[in-house]
């Protein structure tokens, strides 16, 4: 792997308050291995003239469906499994278009897609995988409508279509074993539904998920797997009860209150809004086919999202980035950067899909600033975001170059 060295870049530290004027950095074998405000002596590397831009660490979105290819989840799971996959592969390239190199997919891409990227088969982020979510019957990952009778779901067990997002598990044992099967089958962490959602057709948003038991047993399968538990949650109620239980991120959690953001802040556990997913539901969704029943959810979240974000952030809880698009709204996936700005510093929008994310991950130190040591994912941008967010906005128009683990992934450059 090539080294690269920047040189005359404006360094932006997601942990200070302003740009760092005329940093070099030096890249070897995927890694930052040097940071200096002088001129760093290397005569193999490949040197990038930053020219003042902004050089910034990789993005990273908390919350994606890289399978979810078209905004009815409902009839996606019949797809042919070929299709569903060749329908990913573009979303991939452009969310690592955009900046992002890392993203934790929030249920559907499995082992297999992962490794496709990690060997260079397929260009996209990083992933970080929860397999298929799991919920119980009738919750947000049962896409079954309603009728006299309840059909089995398209996969029994360990054996699935590539357009399932989520599976069904019901009672203590179920659960364990499906926490059991998601981890062995590559799983970096597990994804939960611990109330009603948008897109599902029979859980209204205020329903409780899991029993507090069926949550403590997903907690301690995947704590003794070293990992954790991200749980889909709106309501105060819902969130208290999944942090209560040892869930660690709550998902969306538009309907929180003050008293259960300061518990959430007590336990240390994180919150990633998706609030750009309610104005894409909102603008397109009946446009893309959403059910009629799911439309009609909308209004009940979306008025909420930005309320809810002075709310985490007056109790202090760490608020990471996410996007939950689907299908053709997978392209507003920057937009959540705008809708932020609204309540936050560019500063605090950033950290949020930096250094917090990182934390998140388990990554810190790794991924989210650019530091020695860690991994080499790099922006080169055209403007200043903590001046103006837009140059992080769009398709990536404003991004010359993209490094992921030191590998340029795109060079506007001419260089």
């Amino acid at each position: 792997m090539a080294s690269v060295l920047f040189k005359n870049a404006n360094l932006l530290d997601p942990l200070q308050a302003d740009l760092l004027e005329g940093q070099h950095v030096l890249v070897e074998d995927g890694v930052i291995k040097e940071v200096s405000d002088r001129p760093i002596a290397a005569a193999s590397a490949r040197t990038i003239d930053a020219a003042g831009r902004t050089l910034m660490p990789g993005l990273i979105d908390l919350h994606v469906h890289v399978l979810a290819t078209q905004l009815n989840l409902s009839t996606q799971g019949v797809l042919p499994d070929a299709l569903v996959m060749m329908r990913a592969v573009p979303i991939m390239a452009a969310m690592l278009r955009r900046g992002f190199t890392t993203v934790r997919d929030a249920g559907g891409a499995g082992w297999g897609l992962k490794c496709a990227v990690n060997e260079g088969t397929v260009k996209g982020p990083r992933l970080f995988i929860s397999g298929r979510a799991i919920s119980q019957t009738g919750g947000h990952g049962d896409p079954r409508p309603r009728s006299d009778h309840l059909r089995p779901m398209s996969f029994c067990g360990c054996c699935f279509r590539a357009g399932d997002i989520g599976r069904v598990a019901d009672g203590i044992d179920d659960v364990r074993k499906a926490v059991r099967q998601e981890l062995q089958m590559g799983a970096d962490q597990i994804k939960m539904m611990a109330s009603g959602g948008v897109a599902s057709p029979t859980d209204p948003i205020a329903s409780y998920g899991y029993s507090e038991e069926e949550i403590r047993v997903i907690v301690d399968e995947a704590a003794s797997r070293q990992t954790y538990v991200m749980a889909h949650s709106y309501t105060a109620d819902a969130i208290e009860r999944a942090i209560r239980n040892g869930v660690r991120t709550i998902e969306h959690g538009n309907l929180i209150d003050e008293r259960v953001a300061r518990y959430m802040a007590e336990k240390g556990a994180f919150v990633v809004p998706t609030l750009v997913t309610y104005e894409a539901l909102a603008n397109e969704g009946a446009d893309y086919g959403l059910p009629p029943d799911s439309v009609a959810k909308i209004a009940t979240v979306r008025t909420a999202g930005l309320h809810s974000l002075e709310i985490y952030k007056k109790a202090g809880v760490k608020i990471g980035y996410g996007s939950d698009l689907l299908g053709p709204s997978q392209r507003l996936q920057s937009d959540e950067f705008r809708i932020r700005a609204e309540v936050m510093t560019p500063q605090e929008v950033i950290q949020c899909a930096t250094t917090t994310a990182a934390e998140v991950l388990n990554q810190t130190g790794q991924l989210g600033r650019i530091q020695a040591g860690a991994l080499a994912d790099v922006l080169l941008v055209d403007g200043n975001p903590y001046r103006d967010l837009s140059c992080l906005l769009g398709q990536g128009e404003h991004i010359a170059l993209i490094m992921k683990g030191g590998v340029i992934e795109h060079n506007g450059l001419g260089a």
